[in-house]
């Protein structure tokens, strides 16, 4: 009898993970994570989400194996999809978009930066400007301008109609155009 390190082929393996053999899930793991794990990476280009997005392709291999069928290919194939459906699955979502987008002002590339001339971008006083608007028009700066928020995800984040943060957003460049003047 085959102990399930001594698997020499595709088929036993995938019999031995129909039959829910715990070893063969951990046989999986070891011959297969890392490979997973570079496709999740490039898709999410953070290390822990790719670690979590890792750990949600084995559960959902294991509970989903049942659908898995070798005439429509290898396994490898099969879990690679699995894998790379839920990488992009997570950058599609809300609360990575919104996670991405509402880092501090301090994690920013840009924010630690010194010019040529020794003046650092936050030293130009923007931030301060903004704080002379008013809340409805501030709060909408600060999600497209510091944050990265398109218009649109404004006003889905805000829940708010797109043309309203659209006038928002004009009003609050012409008061800050004429603060800069």
């Amino acid at each position: 009898m085959n102990t399930i390190e001594n698997i020499s082929s595709e088929e036993e393996l995938v019999a031995q993970l129909r039959a829910q053999d715990q070893r063969a899930i951990s046989l999986l793991y070891r011959n297969y994570s890392a490979a997973l794990y570079g496709v999740i990476l490039r898709v999410v280009k953070q290390e822990e989400v790719a670690e979590d997005v890792l750990q949600e392709t084995f559960v959902k291999i294991w509970s989903a194996f049942a659908s898995y069928d070798p005439q429509k290919g290898r396994l490898f194939t099969w879990m690679l999809n699995i894998a790379r459906n839920l990488a992009i699955d997570k950058i599609r979502s809300k609360q990575y978009r919104v996670g991405a987008k509402t880092k501090p002002m301090e994690d920013a590339v840009t924010y630690n930066l010194v010019s040529p001339d020794g003046i650092k971008p936050d030293h130009i006083g923007i931030q301060e400007m903004t704080d002379r608007l008013n809340p409805d028009q501030k709060i909408i700066i600060d999600l497209m301008y510091f944050n990265g928020f398109t218009q649109t995800e404004v006003a889905e984040e805000l829940n708010i109609p797109l043309g309203t943060v659209k006038t928002r957003a004009r009003m609050a460049i012409k008061f800050l155009g004429k603060l800069i003047k």
